[in-house]
């Protein structure tokens, strides 16, 4: 059985930086997820770390929201990445939801949301306030 995996993140930024270092390579590599290929292009393919995770673009609202179709290993199937971004009292809140996540790979990915993806970029974010 295909699981989801749902959080929230409260980001010391803003909406442009936030949506910034999920979109643009430089950024992407700086709190590193790269070598990077990615723009905010509907129908556009990106790849992170190298080519170890890589999907394409299927909904882009420029500095609201990102539905991604993700691969990683040998995933006979997508994932489906969705990031949502509000305003909220001068810091932005970055939902996150990942669909169809392999159910042997569910703890590891739950986890590497934290450890490799939106905590270091929300650590260079927050270092330059």
């Amino acid at each position: 059985m295909k699981r989801s995996i749902k959080k929230e993140y409260t980001i010391r930024s803003t909406i442009e930086d936030v949506w910034n270092a999920l979109v643009d390579p430089t950024v992407i590599d700086r709190w590193g997820g790269g070598p990077s290929k990615m723009n905010d292009t509907a129908g556009s393919d990106f790849e992170l770390w190298n080519g170890d995770i890589y999907g394409k673009n299927l909904e882009i609202v420029k500095g609201k929201k990102i539905v991604q179709e993700w691969f990683g290993g040998d995933w006979p199937k997508p994932s489906i990445v969705t990031f949502t971004l509000k305003n909220k009292d001068s810091k932005v809140i970055l939902e996150l939801e990942q669909t169809d996540v392999p159910d042997e790979e569910l703890e590891d990915i739950d986890q590497g949301w934290d450890d490799f993806y939106i905590i270091p970029m929300k650590k260079m974010l927050e270092s330059k306030s």
